[in-house]
């Protein structure tokens, strides 16, 4: 059950060969690619059955252990923090992809099966060759530098709740069913982030149940509801949706597999601003109002507004740290803040 009426848009007859990628980043919002992957052979192999599906899995294992979320049936598949926020409610383990495959299939036929999950792992550090019969090629120019990451997500029935990426994404679903949540950046103070550290799986998750709501004490939450967005994906569809958009990610049948590409287009080598929101931590946040105001203006000025026009009265050959970022500057600005930070 979903609160959230509008459903994400929806492009047809679109081949791995045609997907439109200028056009879906131009536009920035999720679109799903219906069919996009459904000639894959672990769809294929999906459609005869799950157990199948795992066979086709395992004979590409080369043996390598995977990390996993396990738990017992009373989550329900919704891995996150425990009542208390002392932890979580589920165990990691680092385990053979087959032992965790098995524990999915010994319990595929109960009502309330103990859930399991394996997270983001890439897909040719474990199982070799699978890609040559189950891949998108990425051959337009804009991946010439910035070549996919591609990882494998499975499980028995899951959701992990809304969270944001950095990268674009486009998230195949490969086995079972598969429900997408998606709201945009600008919705993170209707969405009610947990802690930064420590999260369930790398990212600050929404503390919202969104399908049962407590809106005394997430009254903004009305407010997301209004331009959320439901994408609901059959095996073969696709879904693309932007950097830093907020997804919840339910997986709806007894097995459910989903093939992931992460892309950034800034060059590499561009810091991370998950490190510039953690150093605005110490620096910026607890400091006087009047103060923080105006190192809002300055941020403006010379990162978020126009860029051209911080610069452009100063000579170019002046103009040091405020010219374009190339790898130099980027390595000479890295050394500053590294003997900076351990002064």
């Amino acid at each position: 059950m979903t609160l959230i009426q509008k459903k994400t848009r929806v492009l047809e007859g679109v081949t791995p060969q045609t997907v439109p990628y200028e056009d879906l980043m131009r536009a920035q919002e999720p679109v799903v690619l219906k069919g996009l992957v459904q000639d894959w052979g672990l769809v294929n192999a999906a459609r005869k059955s799950h157990r199948e599906a795992m066979a086709y899995l395992k004979s590409f294992y080369n043996g390598r252990t995977v990390g996993s979320y396990w738990a017992g049936p009373q989550v329900q598949g919704r891995y996150g923090y425990n009542e208390a926020f002392t932890g979580f409610n589920f165990e990691s383990r680092r385990v053979p992809l087959t032992e965790m495959l098995d524990s999915i299939g010994e319990h595929m036929d109960d009502e309330r099966p103990p859930s399991r999950y394996v997270g983001s792992t890439t897909i040719d550090a474990c199982l070799p060759g699978f890609r040559a019969e189950n891949d998108l090629p990425f051959t337009h120019p804009m991946f010439a530098e910035n070549t996919p990451l591609a990882s494998i997500w499975l499980g028995n029935p899951s959701l992990i709740s809304a969270h944001y990426d950095a990268p674009n994404n486009m998230a195949c679903c490969v086995v079972g069913k598969r429900r997408f949540t998606l709201f945009p950046p600008e919705q993170i103070d209707n969405l009610y982030p947990g802690p930064l550290e420590p999260t369930p799986g790398g990212q600050a998750i929404s503390l919202v149940d969104f399908s049962n709501p407590d809106f005394e004490r997430f009254p903004k939450f009305r407010q997301a509801i209004e331009v959320g967005q439901v994408a609901d994906m059959e095996a073969g569809d696709a879904l693309f949706y932007p950097s830093m958009w907020w997804h919840q990610v339910e997986g709806l049948d007894r097995f459910n597999v989903m093939i992931n590409y992460w892309w950034n287009t800034s060059p590499a080598f561009m810091g991370t601003p998950m490190n510039v929101l953690k150093h605005a931590l110490l620096s910026l946040r607890d400091r006087p109002e009047h103060e923080r105001r105006a190192w809002r203006s300055v941020f403006d000025y010379y990162v978020f507004g126009d860029v051209e026009a911080s610069r452009e009265h100063i000579p170019e050959h002046a103009r040091g740290e405020l010219a374009p970022l190339d790898d130099a500057r980027a390595r000479q600005l890295r050394a500053w803040l590294i003997n900076r930070l351990n002064r």
